[in-house]
């Protein structure tokens, strides 16, 4: 039997919504608020929800959905075909 890799739900969505793009959007939309306006509060206030929205997809979103089962009702469903 081969050794079965740990699930990685991000092997399941597609590009701009990778790590890496949530990350990249996320300071672009911060650092474009600063370039913009240079009032701290207005970058603060953009701030905040644009880190609550990547602390979720990036920290939370995956252990989420590796402790529902998806994956692995998913993977089964592959294997089956």
């Amino acid at each position: 039997m081969p050794e079965q890799q740990p699930l990685s739900p991000w092997k399941y969505k597609p590009w701009w919504c990778q790590p890496w793009s949530i990350l990249l959007t996320g300071v672009t939309i911060i650092t474009a608020s600063w370039l913009l306006f240079k009032v701290i509060w207005l970058t603060v206030i953009v701030s905040i929800p644009v880190l609550v929205w990547m602390g979720f997809f990036i920290l939370l979103w995956p252990q989420l959905i590796i402790r529902s089962g998806i994956l692995e009702s998913y993977q089964q469903d592959k294997e089956q075909l």
